[in-house]
């Protein structure tokens, strides 16, 4: 009887593990779980990607920042980052340190920081509609004004 159970339970095991395998998922329904580090994403034509890498590698210098999502428009810049468990008591000072780092490195820039999940999991949802060609250049610099508001109505 013993050896039945057993042997029941390594079939169910094996189809388990056999059906998950080819299963992708999206970088959006692991974001707030793992980290997944998107690229930067530009909906401005005119500006240039290293311009945007290089934000991106300077907030992502933060010890206590371990994931950052960059979103260049013509209008401004949305950066949002998460922030590792043992610093989220001091969120509010981190993105004050992130702000006034950005803004003395980048004084012509207009950028939105944000540390909030919400922001994030969208930065990264709007990330994968552009590299899958969902959304046009345009309409995806309105999202990203949205999203830019959303952060304004948060704080």
């Amino acid at each position: 009887m013993r050896k039945i159970r057993s042997f029941t339970v390594m079939v169910c095991l094996v189809l388990l593990t056999s059906c998950s395998q080819n299963q992708t998922a999206k970088n959006s329904q692991l974001a707030l779980i793992k980290t997944t580090n998107p690229s930067p994403v530009i909906t401005d034509k005119s500006v240039k990607r290293n311009h945007v890498e290089a934000i991106k590698k300077d907030v992502s210098s933060f010890p206590q920042i371990y994931d950052v999502a960059v979103i260049k428009g013509k209008k401004g810049t949305l950066i949002s980052y998460k922030v590792k468990h043992l610093y989220r008591f001091r969120m509010k000072q981190i993105e004050k340190d992130i702000t006034k780092m950005l803004e003395k490195k980048y004084p012509k820039e207009n950028f939105t920081v944000s540390s909030d999940y919400k922001i994030f999991l969208e930065t990264v949802r709007l990330d994968e509609k552009i590299k899958s060609g969902k959304i046009s250049k345009k309409k995806a610099e309105k999202r990203l004004q949205e999203l830019i508001k959303m952060t304004e109505d948060i704080k």
